[in-house]
């Protein structure tokens, strides 16, 4: 495996961005892996390279660039976390995922054809939000126990479905009281009125965050596994 950080030039600074892919067998299908608000980290890179080993050219920036270069979550600084958080929009995400293209087309490793994206917690939205930015690149997006999917904010990603032409994936904590029923039920509405393949799946005796390794009282091992499988299958199926 071919592993690197650089920094990846957009309108507001120098995003960097850990690459993870193949040594052999290239170009790679480009996949976008988008952050949860702990942060860019060596958990999140260690799932970059198990994604990369598969075949695929995953590129995982550091969200939070335009106010910090590296974010070392702790139980003190979560007023922080929430901060940096909610310093995003769907619509930098986007113009950040359009610079990391545009980094990758310069690549030879990172193939030129179709691209997936995957979001957890925060970035859920913004994967949804990328695939109808950029419907004749986006493939494939998936968001697992994604949050702020299908709002009343002027932003809400749902608004723009109609605009996707790519294949959509959301992974559901069973208990997730930042994306509950009520919103996803909203989203299936949303989804089925626009006319856009996709696919809402509830994993059962799962909460919040149930993917990451390193987060004891969140994480399910059947839930995890089961998530690898979906992303897998879906990025086999479209990139």
């Amino acid at each position: 495996m071919i592993e690197r950080e650089v920094d990846v030039a957009t309108a507001d600074g120098a995003m960097n961005t850990f690459i993870v892919h193949p040594e052999e067998n290239g170009p790679h299908p480009v996949v976008l892996f988008f952050m949860d608000a702990p942060g860019k980290r060596e958990e999140l890179h260690d799932m970059a390279r198990r994604l990369g080993s598969t075949g695929y050219y995953v590129m995982l920036p550091n969200l939070y660039y335009r106010r910090v270069r590296e974010f070392v979550m702790t139980p003190a600084a979560r007023a922080e976390m929430v901060a940096h958080m909610n310093s995003l929009s769907n619509a930098m995400v986007v113009e950040d995922g359009r610079a990391l293209l545009e980094f990758a087309a310069r690549d030879p490793a990172a193939g030129d054809g179709p691209v997936g994206c995957v979001g957890y917690c925060m970035s859920g939205p913004f994967a949804f939000a990328l695939a109808a930015a950029c419907p004749e690149r986006v493939a494939a997006a998936a968001s697992f126990h994604g949050v702020r999917l299908c709002t009343d904010a002027l932003d809400s990603p749902h608004r723009d479905a109609g605009k996707v032409r790519g294949e959509l994936y959301f992974g559901c904590a069973a208990t997730d009281e930042w994306a509950p029923p009520e919103m996803i039920e909203a989203l299936d509405r949303a989804l089925g009125a626009a006319g856009v393949r996709y696919r809402i799946e509830w994993y059962p005796e799962t909460v919040h965050g149930f993917v990451f390794p390193e987060r004891p009282a969140a994480y399910h091992q059947a839930g995890a596994e089961r998530h690898w499988e979906r992303l897998h299958a879906l990025f086999a199926r479209n990139l």
